[in-house]
């Protein structure tokens, strides 16, 4: 490794030597996931019991056949039963929920039917969005409730008597206790996706606000990724004897995903990652970082060295996170430097790469991180950085996946060229996050543009700059990915 100091080696040979073993520990499971069905045969919607206009919209939606979730469940939502649903991000259960709740409001219209609790703003957006597209032919009327946008707007939203509510737990309660004649009194359908998300991040008050305040007759389904102790309480407590069906395979990522680490030492890590950066420059990429304020530094820090970055986390404005993420879906930017708001629900179909600049803290938090690239069908590449003080989170990870990732390979001379440069941008990023705090705090306006910079100028900087040293960053290779 780059850094020469006896305790490094002496790490990198206790890490490599540490892998083998932990592969061999027995698992400590984090779930219980007993009693679900498994999926025999493929049916169509129709055969499912679908109504002839949901298949319509699902036809124009392109969804030619359910789902594995959809095919489990619909059949017993269909019948009127409650449901607890165990899938994984991207497994269309969306569908799974949104397709019964519309086609039992065709057949009883009325307002303030349904009400959707999502952990992350973005989610709730794109279940609103994936709401009125199925139910665009039926005249459906939908309202995303979160936090960061204007309550008296969001007061005029719920004054139109939406059929569909889709809600942050937070906002919600704000509304409930502030905005004057509205309730949820007449509540046909609660639906809670994400649950074991939701109650990780601690909406346990507020869904026991929530629940005191809507009927008790109603039907109930509850979505997650994970069956943790805290969601079997709140299935206890919100549904009445549920089908459970399960799609979800622990810690499985897909084939055609490409997984490495690379280890290096602590003080190099903004170095490599603008070395895989460059490695791999005209793919687009997904920067997972463990806090905020890393995620903005390591965006600033990479706009300062001319490369398309935006940011996206919880302490942006609802605004600006939506900027970014359009930004980033439109690939009008190619690099999105985000916390673990952006691990869950989204679908960027586009992905290339995503980097582990942070460790995860959890297996399962791996998963979905690494499942934002290798979506329908494509191939995918995951390179989780490991320094001397991640070993054990990280053999955590392998010992749950069942198997030795491989590790990346980087010409160590490249990346060395790397670092004065990448130190100076480094703390040019600094100053700047320091400016835009200050303006912050002293009420100035903030500049319209969040992009740090953005010219075509700019964007050119970098790649001059390693030439000029003679790094080529890679020897001038770009990797593609085949789609």
């Amino acid at each position: 490794m780059s850094d020469s100091s006896s305790s490094d080696g002496e790490d990198d040979q206790k890490f490599l030597k540490n892998r083998k073993k932990t592969l061999t520990k027995k698992k400590t499971p984090e779930e219980i996931e007993d009693n679900v069905e498994e999926i025999e045969e493929e049916k169509t919607f129709a055969e499912l019991g679908v109504s002839q206009p949901l298949c319509d919209a699902c036809q124009r939606l392109g969804w030619m056949k359910p789902s594995k979730i959809q095919q489990a469940a619909l059949p017993h939502a269909l019948q009127g039963k409650d449901v607890i649903g165990l899938a994984e991000t991207g497994s269309g259960k969306t569908g799974a929920f949104a397709i019964p709740v519309l086609q039992s409001l065709l057949d009883h219209p009325q307002a303030f039917f349904c009400l959707v609790l999502t952990p992350t703003r973005e989610l709730a957006f794109q279940i609103g969005q994936q709401f009125e597209a199925l139910g665009s032919g039926i005249g459906l009327i939908a309202a995303v409730i979160v936090g960061g946008v204007d309550m008296a707007a969001q007061a005029m939203a719920l004054a139109r008597r939406p059929h569909i509510i889709v809600a942050t737990p937070g906002r919600l309660v704000d509304h409930l206790e502030n905005t004057k004649g509205f309730n949820l009194k007449a509540l046909k359908f609660l639906i809670m996706d994400e649950a074991d998300r939701i109650l990780n991040m601690d909406f346990e008050v507020e869904l026991d606000k929530i629940l005191k305040v809507i009927p008790k007759e109603r039907r109930t389904y509850l979505f997650s990724a994970t069956m943790t102790k805290k969601v079997s309480k709140l299935e206890r407590a919100s549904l009445r004897d549920p089908a459970r069906v399960s799609v979800s395979t622990r810690y499985k990522t897909v084939d055609n995903l490409k997984q490495h680490y690379i280890f290096i030492p602590n003080k190099y890590k903004e170095t490599y990652l603008v070395y895989l950066l460059n490695e791999h420059a005209g793919n687009s990429a997904i920067v997972f970082c463990a806090t905020c304020a890393t995620a903005m530094q390591i965006a600033v820090m990479l706009r300062q060295l001319g490369m398309q970055a935006v940011p996206l986390h919880g302490q942006m404005s609802q605004e600006k996170r939506l900027g970014s993420l359009n930004k980033f879906k439109s690939k009008a930017r190619d690099i999105l430097v985000c916390t673990d708001v952006a691990a869950r629900g989204l679908d960027i179909p586009h992905v290339d790469i995503v980097i582990n600049y942070d460790m995860p803290s959890q297996s399962k938090d791996y998963v979905h991180r690494v499942g934002r690239t290798a979506r329908a069908g494509r191939s995918g590449l995951a390179i989780t950085v490991v320094t001397q003080y991640d070993v054990e989170g990280y053999q955590k990870i392998e010992a749950n996946l069942g198997k030795k990732l491989d590790e990346y390979k980087c010409v160590e001379n490249e990346v060395m060229v790397l670092v004065e440069r990448t130190q100076e941008a480094l703390e040019n990023a600094k100053v700047e996050m320091k400016e835009m705090d200050e303006k912050r705090k002293s009420g100035k306006k903030r500049r319209q543009n969040d992009d740090f910079g953005d010219t075509e100028e700019n964007s050119g900087r970098f790649k001059m700059g390693i030439k000029s040293m003679g790094g080529g960053g890679g020897g001038g290779k770009k990797k593609k990915f085949k789609k």
